[in-house]
């Protein structure tokens, strides 16, 4: 069965200050989504889709679709505040979250896919895990997988991060998956908290699994997504700052019976760009791993991945 990646490149980077999305990492000036990108190719998914902002298209295009394999025909969907939503009055600044993102890529997708945010970088194994569920699923069906990383894996020594933190039922299957917007370590090494609106925190040991929001999912979502961002917005659409994440819609359908969830456990690392900080640490991260022979350098000069045009040099 034929696959698709969907990439959401369409935040604003509040906390890191810039387009994220397109911020070079690699030795010729890669970005992390390119990395994603030629896992996912390596990996075995076929179509390529892009979830950007019609502010940031003209220099996604420039920076990043221009340096893609001329074999890879990616299509690209839009979210803006009013994606799907309509006037909102006062008018909102801040994006609706990433169930929003997915719910304005419907109209693109027809086989089963997977989700992964630009700026994270996610390792190899985690997209072949998830492919490998996608090959075999029932494309109707609303059976669905998600790789589960450990949050002491998935951590920046810079700041706060957000996670979803899962529970598993007795089968293994996702059980819950809960939020936690500000997680920190610890001066106790090992250790972490996550901290609440109300003050309190709760200790974290950093064997949890968490989501990095890498997640399989079929078209069905589509369909039993639309009506819970309906309630939401009946409850949210005067805020300014309230979003719709994509782990509390599948929370949400997990609890009412509605989808079932895979676990599929990663023994990958994540890295990624939150804070302006984690850029030196995503480079040396990328260099280690081009210096091993893990990936060529410059990233799109292998010719068996049909790159036509001389690859621009470092």
């Amino acid at each position: 069965m034929k696959t698709g990646l969907l990439v959401l490149a369409a935040g604003m980077g509040s906390r890191f200050g810039g387009v994220k999305q397109v911020e070079a990492v690699g030795p010729c000036g890669e970005a992390i989504l390119e990395y994603s990108i030629f896992d996912a190719i390596e990996a075995g998914f076929d179509d390529l889709y892009f979830l950007v902002r019609k502010e940031i298209e003209p220099g996604f295009r420039e920076r990043i679709l221009s340096r893609l394999p001329a074999s890879i025909r990616p299509r690209l969907a839009f979210q803006e505040i009013d994606s799907l939503v309509g006037r909102v009055d006062p008018p909102r600044t801040k994006p609706w979250g990433t169930g929003h993102a997915l719910l304005c890529a419907a109209g693109e997708i027809t086989q089963p896919f997977a989700v992964i945010n630009a700026d994270d970088y996610y390792g190899r194994a985690s997209l072949a895990l998830v492919h490998g569920f996608l090959e075999k699923v029932d494309g109707r069906s609303a059976h669905w997988c998600m790789a589960g990383f450990r949050l002491e894996r998935t951590m920046s020594p810079h700041g706060a991060v957000s996670r979803g933190l899962c529970q598993r039922d007795s089968s293994g299957r996702l059980a819950s998956v809960q939020e936690h917007p500000r997680i920190l370590s610890t001066e106790t090494a090992g250790k972490y908290e996550s901290l609440h609106n109300d003050g309190t925190a709760t200790s974290l040991d950093g064997g949890e699994i968490v989501s990095m929001n890498l997640w399989g999912f079929t078209p069905a979502v589509f369909g039993l997504a639309q009506p819970l961002f309906a309630s939401f917005l009946e409850r949210s659409r005067a805020s300014g700052s309230a979003e719709f994440y994509l782990p509390a819609l599948v929370d949400s359908l997990v609890a009412a019976g509605r989808a079932s969830v895979e676990v599929l456990e990663t023994t990958d690392s994540w890295f990624g760009l939150t804070w302006k900080e984690d850029i030196s640490e995503a480079r040396s991260r990328i260099m280690a791993m081009v210096e091993g022979g893990f990936y060529p350098s410059p990233l799109w000069s292998r010719q068996r991945l049909g790159f036509t045009r001389a690859p621009k040099p470092c």
